[in-house]
């Protein structure tokens, strides 16, 4: 499949590490060239830097996604640069330590928080798509990815705004299909799991990695790789026919009831499957 995305130009956001780092290695190594978007400039700028190193065309933009204007002046100037723009892949999003221990449920939950995980996890894609679509559209098309998430699709104890943001994010996605498929527009979301980035791996007790996989249908927890693969096919023209669509990346987590942990101990202790 090397080769498959050779003369598009893709934006990533939050590439400066992790998933979205991975997800530009990625396409780059598809034959992207890839704009590696950040707050950051710093982290984003080594970062582009390294896939240079490993061969790839590779840029950097440091930007603030809740900035319309900075957003409008960046995509701007990535058109200028490249003439083109075919891929975005709305990877960002508003997680810090300080965040989620403002993220909570309802009754505790901080208004400030509320409003920052929107800023950047819906308003932020929201931003980025509208100002690179018409460059898009006038270039004959493209294709927008949206990370989303478990939580956008089924409750949890907390990280109520993060929650509620990616689930805005999951519907936008479905108004870009609705409203811009006819010019050759493709928006799709992918809602993913617990990846095991180095962030991740480093933060992550143990006891919570442990709870994550019992309910994951897949033996391993995944990786930010496996994220990056489903981008690029969607990126890609072998996935021409899907638009509007919300995939899950998430080694089976959302795909089962609640009580199958239970269940599935229940059945071993019992020597049987029968209820």
């Amino acid at each position: 499949m090397s080769g498959n995305l050779e003369g598009r130009v893709a934006i990533v956001t939050g590439a400066g590490q992790g998933i979205g780092l991975e997800t530009a290695r990625v396409l780059g190594e598809r034959g992207a060239k890839v704009v590696l978007a950040d707050i950051l400039a710093d982290r984003v700028e080594t970062a582009a830097e390294g896939l240079r190193s490993e061969g790839m065309l590779a840029d950097a933009a440091a930007f603030d996604l809740t900035d319309e204007g900075a957003v409008a002046q960046a995509v701007a100037a990535i058109a200028e640069r490249h003439g083109r723009i075919d891929i975005v892949h709305n990877n960002a999003a508003f997680q810090t330590s300080e965040q989620r221990g403002c993220d909570l449920d309802v009754i505790n939950l901080s208004a400030d928080a509320w409003d920052k995980a929107f800023a950047v996890n819906a308003r932020g894609p929201m931003l980025l798509s509208k100002h690179a679509l018409p460059i898009m559209i006038a270039g004959g098309g493209g294709s927008l990815i949206h990370s989303a998430s478990g939580f956008g699709l089924l409750g949890e104890m907390t990280l109520t705004s993060y929650g509620a943001s990616k689930a805005a994010l999951i519907n936008l996605s479905r108004f870009l299909a609705t409203q811009y498929g006819k010019q050759g527009i493709r928006s799709n979301a992918i809602a993913i799991g617990f990846v095991l980035s180095e962030t991740a791996e480093a933060t992550t007790p143990q006891a919570v990695k442990d709870i994550l996989l019992d309910h994951h249908l897949n033996p391993e927890l995944g990786s930010p790789r496996d994220i990056a693969n489903v981008v690029a096919f969607l990126a890609s023209d072998e996935s021409r026919f899907i638009n509007g669509a919300l995939i899950p990346v998430d080694g089976g987590f959302t795909a089962h009831q609640p009580t199958m942990v239970d269940f599935r101990r229940l059945f071993e202790a019992a020597g049987s499957n029968q209820l």
